[in-house]
């Protein structure tokens, strides 16, 4: 709730501000039409400045990368205008994420998913995910939005514990399908290692920085400091890979995550990896390969051989 009425109370103000603008200078006599096609510019303008900042940043602090994952102008292109696109319908979809995420009827199930967000945002960001998990028949998918934005992540992995029973509940299923993107993937540890992993059959995580990322050291809030490379909430999930309680986890990286730095942060390497190349932090959220292979784990949790596979290291075009 709380990111739907920040994000909301900023839209509202910002429309609020340019239409009062724009009738105090109509009324002064100058032409409608700039202001009219000004201002979906105007909110776009938003959106393509932190484009610009976090790509910047991520090539700043980037990883050193293999030669065959270097991208053509042409790739960099499109790896911007997916961000760009990907971080312009976050605000509306977050606003509306009431709407837009709420969960399935309670109905029996064998194996529900459950969506885990990033920091500062909300469930709206998966909008688009769980239609499409939606059409290939995987779920019933549910996904969880926890609050305050900047609290510790163990506060969130509380929440999440309470979610996870809710969803076993309203399906009668003994275990879930846990999916994180970025700061989502650390919630859902800390939730194995508080709670064990006897209601979870896998986790997913997407673009999550496993060992940190150095774009945390921006801003504050505690789930932010945690999120800070050798922090001591970090330093504590990763001394001992047994805190996974015997849950398989993949791993999906990105050479050029835009957030994840250096990118190499989200690797694990106890798990079982899946290297990404061309598509940036938010835009790992509506990438159609990233869609397929979420979904190929999610059919393999499904199988009868719930056995841990071995770890592997592949790469997504």
């Amino acid at each position: 709730m709380w990111t739907a009425v920040i994000f909301g109370t900023l839209i509202v103000g910002g429309v609020a501000a340019y239409v009062a603008a724009a009738v105090h200078a109509y009324l002064r006599g100058a032409p409608a039409w700039p202001f009219i096609v000004g201002l979906p510019l105007a909110y776009l303008a938003v959106p393509f400045v932190f484009t610009c900042i976090w790509i910047a940043l991520g090539w700043w602090l980037r990883a050193e990368r293999p030669d065959d994952v270097a991208l053509t102008w042409r790739q960099r292109l499109r790896l911007f205008a997916n961000e760009f696109a990907s971080l312009a319908q976050s605000a509306p979809k977050m606003v509306l994420y009431g709407v837009l995420m709420r969960d399935p009827a309670p109905a029996p199930a064998t194996l529900p998913v459950l969506l885990l967000h990033g920091v500062g945002c909300n469930a709206g960001v998966w909008t688009g995910f769980r239609r499409y998990l939606e059409s290939r028949k995987l779920g019933p998918v549910y996904a969880l939005s926890y609050g305050p934005p900047l609290a510790s992540i163990e506060h969130f992995a509380g929440q999440l514990a309470g979610k996870i029973d809710q969803v076993r509940a309203d399906t009668g299923a003994a275990q879930v399908v846990l999916v994180g993107h970025s700061m989502g993937g650390l919630v859902a540890r800390a939730y194995l290692r508080k709670f064990g992993g006897t209601r979870v059959r896998r986790l997913i995580t997407i673009g999550t920085p496993h060992s940190g990322s150095m774009h945390a050291w921006l801003m504050n809030g505690v789930a932010l400091a945690e999120m800070r490379p050798r922090s001591a909430f970090l330093t504590g999930l990763n001394a001992d890979i047994e805190n996974a309680a015997g849950v398989p986890v993949v791993s999906l990286w990105s050479w050029h995550d835009s957030m994840v730095t250096p990118q190499t942060s989200a690797r694990l390497d106890w798990a079982d990896n899946i290297v990404i190349a061309g598509v940036a932090h938010n835009a790992l959220l509506n990438d159609r390969d990233v869609w397929t292979t979420v979904a190929a784990e999610i059919e393999k949790a499904r199988s009868t051989d719930q056995s841990v596979d071995a770890p592997r290291a592949s790469t997504v075009h």
